[in-house]
């Protein structure tokens, strides 16, 4: 019995691929934007000294068109349309970016660097009582009271209307009044801070009433409101309405689902935004002077008599014109943004306590 041979058929091997380089790819490496910045600040500033331009915005600006022409050109020519365009939209925002932030850092140093001369112990803590404005001495403790009393009325009445208020526009409100509610509060989101402190003029001339810190905080409270209106009523949109669903399927009643499911889901960007409404009326000028008056002297009583503040005393310093009334003025000035940041530090420790745990 004869068997037929078999042969084997031997598959092809397949070739080895070929590892791509950054090259044969056509890719620009990741240091490129960086490449590109430093080529454009180089020709930013060589340019401007050609043309004869000592200002530093304007070799900012040049820069910064370079960088975006740069990037764009590059791209094109390396990687293709696509990718540049894409480069295009990421060299743009980074310039925003930059344009933002060199502002703030020039103000944030310039403020530290000539406030940080006058700030000490004994600025803390004394007047100007009895100092001359053109004379080096005396301190803010007067105008740092009478900022913190004010600022704290003002907080203490517009921070639970403005919550109510946000609360009735999300959870209740419906049809005409509420459109008119929501109508006024965007009118006075915009009210300039004199027609604020007017208002209260006129009150205070009509009634007969004496200048005093709370005139002043009725003024800061008007501009307080709407903020803190706007920013409650947005947070609590973003409330998933499946917790209040749940909660009401549960048989638990709508306020208290307002006041135990809703308000600390939200109470992060509620806070936040009750810290920006307070930022915004710490650094008001007009309706103290109309209503305050300024005071050299240390007055703890906002229901009577003059009192002063960190941005009247600050304007107050500067009217003067000496160079010991600008230490003065610069130092106040760190004093206020140190007092908003401590705020802000003391808003996020709240809302990280107070916001609702979560699960694994």
């Amino acid at each position: 019995m004869s068997h037929a041979p078999t042969t084997l058929q031997e598959r092809p091997t397949p070739a080895p691929a070929v590892a791509t380089t950054s090259l044969s790819s056509r890719t620009l490496p990741r240091w490129a934007p960086l490449g590109f910045a430093a080529v454009a600040i180089v020709l930013g500033v060589g340019l401007g000294l050609v043309a004869g331009w000592h200002s530093r915005i304007q070799w900012g600006l040049l820069s910064a068109l370079f960088f975006v022409a740069i990037s764009y050109t590059v791209t094109t020519a390396v990687e293709n349309k696509r990718q540049a365009k894409d480069r295009l939209a990421t060299s743009v925002v980074w310039v925003c970016f930059v344009l933002a932030v060199v502002p703030l850092a020039s103000l944030t140093w310039t403020t530290l660097s000539r406030g940080a001369k006058v700030v000490d112990g004994y600025f803390l803590t004394h007047s100007m009582a009895g100092v001359l404005g053109t004379e080096p001495g005396g301190g803010v403790y007067h105008a740092l009271v009478g900022t913190l009393e004010q600022v704290g009325i003002a907080t203490a009445i517009s921070a639970p209307i403005g919550l109510l208020t946000a609360v009735y526009l999300v959870e209740y409100g419906k049809g005409a009044l509420a459109r008119a509610v929501t109508f006024f509060v965007d009118v006075m989101t915009g009210i300039p801070s004199i027609v604020a402190g007017l208002f209260i003029l006129s009150i205070m001339l009509m009634a007969e009433l004496k200048p005093s810190g709370l005139m002043g905080s009725l003024a800061l409270t008007i501009l307080m409101i709407p903020v803190v209106v706007r920013s409650t009523e947005e947070m609590l949109k973003l409330v998933p309405n499946e917790l209040r669903e749940a909660s009401l399927a549960l048989g638990i009643p709508k306020w208290r689902t307002i006041l135990k499911v809703v308000l600390p889901t939200a109470i992060g960007g509620i806070t936040t935004g009750v810290m920006l409404a307070i930022a915004r009326i710490a650094g008001e000028t007009a309706p103290i002077m109309l209503l305050v008056f300024g005071s050299q002297l240390i007055n703890t009583n906002p229901f009577e008599g003059a009192q002063s503040s960190l941005p009247f005393y600050i304007w107050e310093q500067y009217k003067i014109g000496s160079e010991a009334s600008y230490d003065r003025a610069w130092g106040a000035a760190l004093v206020l943004i140190a007092f908003v940041m401590i705020l802000n530090l003391v808003a996020r420790g709240i809302a990280r306590w107070k916001a609702p745990k979560t699960g694994r």
